[in-house]
């Protein structure tokens, strides 16, 4: 199938299609879409068979009452015949000077916890100093050998082997993806990661379907571990507010928090013998 989000002319899928496929995803009927739209139904069916023209107010109205990410929002006004609204600035920009300067500022405030800047497809694009020392630590005083970070939680070779409670944490990130690609049908790179991560040796089956129950636990701790020693952490994610930028949009935060006074007082120490 077409990626909703290439520009070629010749690969571009109709507007259409790719509104069909935004309302499955959403469950949504076109009655229901076309009253928040404020267009009548026969109007949007008009558009999803090709037979009426959407205007591009209209196309983003449309993104508007589906909640479609700025990225897939320019792939329906490419579909539609009109140009990208919404830029992508790569972050080292002069553009984003102000962004990086909040990242980097993020970063630095949750030493000595770890904290990673991450995009929707979990690589890892900046990490402070303590998020490398409990990494080397635990990984018994190497990097991982990943800059993605489901593929550091799922090869055995890398942190996979150090986190006590794997199943549980590698559970939610896959809950995440399967996530991830159901809200973009077109996301190619995102099935690619996901097909990746399921073919590691070990993966449960049954994570292979999408577990629509959810059946999250209010918080979840993650557990390193490093012989007898464990550190124990929770993460809360920020990201950008009201975002014009597709890059912008698609950054997130995520800082760890000592769950036990045992893994603060471990990262201090870690933090205290880190020039040494």
């Amino acid at each position: 199938m077409p990626s909703p989000a290439s520009t070629a002319p010749d690969t571009v899928a109709p507007l259409g299609r790719l509104l069909r496929e935004w309302r499955a995803t959403r469950r949504r009927s076109q009655l229901d879409l076309a009253l928040d739209a404020n267009i009548s139904a026969r109007h949007l069916s008009c558009v999803e068979n090709g037979k009426a023209q959407a205007s591009r107010e209209l196309v983003l109205r449309l993104a508007d009452a589906l909640e479609v990410p700025l990225r897939e929002r320019n792939a329906l006004l490419v579909a539609a015949g009109f140009a990208p609204r919404y830029p992508e600035s790569a972050l080292a920009t002069p553009a984003l000077a102000q962004v990086r300067r909040a990242i980097e500022a993020i970063l630095a405030q949750q030493e000595p916890y770890p904290a990673f800047l991450l995009n929707r497809h979990w690589d890892v694009l900046a990490a402070n100093a303590a998020a490398v020392r409990v990494n080397r630590f635990v990984l018994g005083g190497r990097d991982s050998r990943h800059a993605n970070m489901l593929r550091q939680f799922f090869d055995p070779d890398d942190l996979r082997a150090a986190v006590a409670n794997w199943e549980e944490v590698a559970g939610s990130l896959i809950d995440h993806l399967h996530s991830l690609v159901a809200a973009a049908p077109g996301d190619e790179t995102a099935r690619a990661l996901l097909a990746e991560v399921l073919a590691y040796p070990g993966v449960p089956s049954r994570w292979r379907r999408r577990d629509a129950d959810g059946g999250a636990t209010p918080l979840l701790t993650t557990r390193l571990r490093r012989g007898a020693a464990e550190l124990h952490f929770f993460s809360t994610i920020t990201t950008f507010g009201t975002p014009r930028d597709v890059t912008i949009e698609e950054l997130h935060i995520e800082c760890c928090f000592p769950v036990d006074e045992a893994t603060a007082q471990r990262c201090r120490e870690l933090a205290g013998t880190a020039g040494d």
